[in-house]
């Protein structure tokens, strides 16, 4: 039996009861829920509702492989799954080119005042001066993570005329033409553009707090559609009241639960909001339609099944 834990699109489930296998569909499963049903499951397809972690694991007896739909592991405690002899699959090669696309249109969107002059002009506000935009051609954009969607953005910006500088402390060699391998200095230093795409860990939880802020030279525009939690948010703040960033897009947040917000967090978050130069969306930017189904062919074809 394969238990799907998350919406994912048709093709997935066709496919895999095509190969013989029986599928559970249940896109809701609370974690107690999917504790009690798993010792039957051969595979368990997730996204990043539901924690994967050792008591999951150790009941689920029959299980060989866990799919994850698009990317970012830190949910599945992959070492002890490791353990177990379970493979664990993600698949952001599917949802790659999405994220891409919607870290450029919410950028655009900043550096043009569109979704500030749209919303005045609903009002009936026709403010020309106010709202005159800055072009992203001549600019340098820095990239946080070269991996699938960073060098995907990479990709996208190449036909703007920009300065690329790519960081990724994994990886070297990468540059060329198109891309400068930088570290975070350089990038803190020139970047009038920075864009994060690192998983969560350890190490990249909140590594856009204070004192990155601080060493920030060109008062860049941030973008973050990777994980909430790589940028901490009170830092982020303190920088928009401080002038030492020009905006913000977020497509991600540190809580994304927005009914679970603390105190504090109504606080923030009503803060964001109210800026004309922070565009928040809701966790979309790997979520298109092309993206759905790419990110179950991917999987597939990874699970070999």
């Amino acid at each position: 039996m394969i238990i799907i834990t998350a919406k994912v699109h048709p093709y997935l489930i066709e496919a895999l009861q095509v190969k013989g296998f029986e599928v559970l569909y249940d896109p809701k499963i609370l974690y107690n829920e999917l504790l009690q049903k798993v010792g039957n499951a051969e595979g368990i397809i997730v996204t990043t509702r539901l924690a994967i972690d050792k008591a999951m694991i150790n009941a689920a007896t029959k299980l060989q492989w866990i799919g994850r739909l698009g990317s970012g592991m830190e949910l599945i405690d992959t070492d002890y799954a490791k353990t177990k002899n379970i493979r664990c699959v993600s698949s952001p090669e599917g949802n790659k080119d999405a994220v891409a696309e919607h870290a450029l249109g919410m950028l655009l969107s900043l550096m043009n005042n569109i979704n500030k002059s749209v919303a005045e002009v609903k009002q009936h506000a026709w403010l020309r001066d106010e709202n005159r935009g800055t072009e992203l051609g001549g600019k340098t954009v820095g990239i946080i993570g070269y991996g699938n969607t960073g060098s995907s953005f990479a990709k996208l910006l190449s036909s703007f005329n920009v300065t690329i500088l790519a960081y990724d402390k994994y990886k070297n060699d990468f540059g060329g033409k198109l891309v400068r391998e930088a570290n975070l200095e350089q990038i803190a230093k020139y970047a009038d553009v920075i864009s994060f795409h690192v998983p969560l860990s350890s190490e990249t939880r909140h590594m856009a707090n204070e004192d990155f802020f601080n060493l920030l030279q060109q008062k860049p525009y941030i973008i973050n559609t990777c994980r909430g939690n790589v940028i901490q948010t009170d830092a982020l703040i303190t920088a928009l009241n401080n002038g030492i960033i020009k905006g913000a897009a977020l497509d991600v947040l540190e809580n994304e639960n927005i009914l679970s917000f603390t105190a504090a967090e109504k606080i923030s978050f009503t803060d964001l909001t109210a800026r004309n130069n922070v565009l928040i969306t809701p966790h979309i930017a790997g979520y298109s339609h092309e993206a759905f189904y790419k990110m179950a062919t991917v999987l597939l074809e990874k699970l070999a099944l």
